[in-house]
């Protein structure tokens, strides 16, 4: 019962971004930017969104670069977990 419950879960989404602000506790706010080609004007552009994640251990600073995955909401704002610290700041 339980292989089968694992086979039907949807793969969970991930997102790559900056560390923008880790002021509150046991969250962080991740700043993810997109690249994508204008249709008009045939230019690369970019656009960035803030994602709020939660991160139990307190261990990100500001600058580190980390990954998030989606999970149940957590809070008003919060539905992304830290997943791991891809590369400390300087």
């Amino acid at each position: 019962m339980e292989a089968q419950a694992e086979k039907t879960r949807k793969v969970r989404q991930t997102k790559t971004g900056v560390v923008v602000s880790n002021k509150t506790d046991k969250t962080i706010t991740v700043r993810v930017e997109q690249t994508f080609m204008h249709q008009l004007y045939q230019r690369y552009m970019r656009k960035s969104r803030k994602f709020t994640a939660h991160d139990e251990q307190n261990q990100c600073n500001e600058g580190d670069i980390v990954s998030i995955v989606s999970c149940r909401p957590l809070s008003k704002s919060k539905r992304w977990r830290l997943q791991e610290v891809v590369k400390r700041a300087q």
